[in-house]
């Protein structure tokens, strides 16, 4: 498959919150380790593949904070 001319580069996702999670990916762009480091070395194709990763990363830290913040505390029931 012919990948797409590009015009401009695909920017870094960074937010400039550099400290990784418990899982090893950036607290703020979900970028693991050697997705930050070897940015600039990327074709724009993987920049859209990691960005996408990304976003899974996102929507999954998301959902799961959501669901440890559903689970009632036994204690909290008796009020």
């Amino acid at each position: 498959m012919i990948e797409q001319l590009e015009f401009f580069d695909i920017p870094s996702p960074c937010r400039g919150i550099c400290q990784t999670n418990e899982q090893g990916y950036c607290r703020g762009c979900y970028r693991t380790r050697d997705e930050r480091f070897n940015w600039l070395k990327f074709s724009n194709g993987e920049k859209r593949n990691i960005i996408r990763l990304c976003r899974q990363r996102y929507l999954r830290a998301i959902s799961k904070k959501v669901t440890q913040e559903n689970i009632i505390d036994p204690q909290q029931q008796l009020f």
